[in-house]
Order: C-alpha cells, then sequence, then structure tokens
C-alpha cells in the first residue's frame, strides 16, 4: 500500500482580508502524480509556497514524510519549480548547477555525474557552457527541472512547468518524469493550466476561492460531472430526432448529448438501426473543470 507522504489538514492562510486557503485538506500518496488545479488566484501558489516553508500558515497542519513541512530535513527531500526560472541570468548552465549542488553538499565528482545525467536525460549536454541569458524558454526550464532534480529528491513539485513551451519540449519533459516516476518511485505535485495533463494524473484536486471544489481521479470525476457524446455518421436528422435526445450537427453527421456511458449503450441497443457508424466520447476535463467551477481553463488562461 502507498504510503501518504503529505497530508495537509485544515490548511488556512489570509492577507489582510483576503482568505487566500481556507479550511484546505489533502493527502499526496507516494509515486502518484498528483494534480493540483485552479484560476489565478483560488489558492495554489500559497499552498506551495506553505508546503515548501516558504509561507507560514495561519492554522491547520502541514506535513511531508510525517515532519512539520518547515523542517530543514525534508525540505532537502523536495525539489520545486516555479513558474519563473530561479536561474542566474549572467552565469552559464553548468555554474547554476554546480552552485545549487553545492548547496545540498555535492562537490567534485559526485556533482559531475549528476550534472552529467541530468543533462543527457534532459538532453541539454550540448548547452552547459553557455550563459542562462542566452537560452530559449524551452532551454531554460529543462535546466529548472534538472536544478530541482540535483539532489534526487522523492517529492517534485512543478508550478506549472510547461506553459509557453513547444509541443516537442513538453513531450520530452514528461517522458523523463514518467521515467523517473516508474524508475525512482518519485511523486510528482503538478500544477498546470492543460487539461491533458492533468487527464494522466493519478489524483486531482480542484481548487475554487481557496476551498476543494472536487477531488478524485480523472475518470471517477468525469464520470460525475460530465455526459457522454455519441457522434453519429450517415444518418439523417429524422433519424437522430427518433432518439429523443439533445443534438447538434457536425461535420458530416450529428453529435447526440447523453449523460453517462450507460444510457448511450441503451439508446444503442434500443435503436441498432440508427446506430451504423458512430463514436462514443466520454466528456474532458475541461469539461469537468468548467462544470465544478463554471470558469474554463485552457493554455494558461482562465474566461
Amino acid at each position: 500500500m502507498q504510503r501518504n507522504v503529505i497530508e495537509i489538514e485544515n490548511l488556512s492562510k489570509a492577507f489582510k482580508t483576503v482568505q487566500a486557503v481556507d479550511n484546505l485538506s489533502f493527502k499526496v500518496k507516494e509515486g502518484e502524480l498528483f494534480a493540483f488545479l485552479g484560476v489565478n488566484g483560488a489558492g495554489k501558489s500559497t499552498t506551495i509556497h506553505v508546503l515548501c516553508g516558504s509561507l507560514k500558515k495561519d492554522s491547520g497542519t502541514v506535513k511531508v514524510y510525517d515532519k512539520d513541512s518547515a523542517d530543514k530535513t525534508v525540505l532537502n527531500r523536495m525539489g520545486v519549480v516555479f513558474q519563473n526560472s530561479v536561474l542566474d541570468k549572467s552565469l552559464t548552465v553548468k555554474d547554476n548547477l554546480v552552485f545549487r549542488g553545492a548547496l545540498y553538499g555535492l562537490f567534485g565528482e559526485e556533482i559531475e555525474k549528476r550534472i552529467t545525467h541530468l543533462a543527457s536525460l534532459l538532453d541539454f549536454s550540448d548547452l552547459l557552457n553557455r550563459t542562462v541569458g542566452k537560452l530559449s524558454g524551452g532551454q531554460r526550464r529543462r535546466v529548472d527541472i534538472a536544478r530541482a532534480l540535483l539532489h534526487k529528491p522523492g517529492i517534485l513539485i512543478l508550478d506549472e512547468p510547461t506553459t509557453g513551451l513547444d509541443p516537442q519540449t513538453r513531450k520530452l519533459l514528461w517522458d523523463v518524469l514518467a521515467n523517473l516516476r516508474k524508475q525512482e518511485n518519485l511523486t510528482v505535485f503538478l500544477t498546470t493550466h492543460y487539461m491533458e495533463e492533468a487527464a494522466e494524473a493519478d489524483y486531482i484536486v480542484i481548487l475554487d476561492a481557496g476551498k476543494i471544489a472536487a477531488e478524485g481521479t480523472p475518470l471517477s470525476l468525469k464520470n460525475a460531472h460530465t455526459g457522454d457524446s455519441v457522434s453519429l455518421y450517415g444518418v439523417s436528422e429524422g433519424e437522430v430526432t427518433s432518439l429523443g435526445a439533445p443534438y447538434e450537427k457536425i461535420a458530416g453527421g450529428y453529435r447526440v448529448s447523453l449523460p453517462n456511458t450507460g444510457e448511450a449503450t441503451q439508446l444503442i441497443l434500443q435503436h441498432p438501426e440508427v446506430f451504423r457508424d458512430y463514436e462514443i466520447t466520454k466528456g474532458n476535463m475541461d469539461d469537468v473543470f468548467l462544470a465544478v467551477t463554471g470558469k474554463r481553463l485552457t493554455g494558461g488562461k482562465e474566461q
């Protein structure tokens, strides 16, 4: 059974009259990809700063590996990649990593091996002697993640790590993280505006105005908060109307909206003559987020 590596209970934090986090409770299991979702201002960053010990909580408990999150031994077991790069632009990539490694007691051959390994893993071996200020956004992000992984943390916190990155770089980062989770049982705590990334998570918490609006696996959330749609092709509108369900016209056919897969299956069994060419699509995480919060969250923007 997976143990809990993060346990947050009744966490609250206010800034003057603004209640950023309001009685928040959740747990993260070891080796899990945990997605923490919410629009800007929902309380995600505040929670992360408390989790990392850089912000004091007003009340509640925040434990990492059964210790208070402010404990220095706990901090050494976490790696953090913030939204904005913390690399020194005037130094080379290698110097940034060497200086960071020294903070964790990594020197000489040990840090050299670790940098070589991570540079190969994240595909920036040819950039080690380049000044960080001359890197592209994608290159800098790869180095940011290497910096957070230098000391082999058990938990990696990623605060919107792929916003603005090209698809190739995003795929590289997720492939690397998938391998690390498999090989080293790395726990990944993720905030993201990309719902396709959240859909790959083991567990999701959706935050709204500092409170949990919904939580569960991607499948359970989709089953609870979205319906299914059936796209029908090669049929007449009269045939679709006979099904007695809401529908809309799409390219080459019609899309019928249904509450769940069970009702879709029942309709197919009742009207096999209409379902000659069709496909069933389950609601996605964008639909879940909209249903739960009343807002859309796509590609770094809320609506």
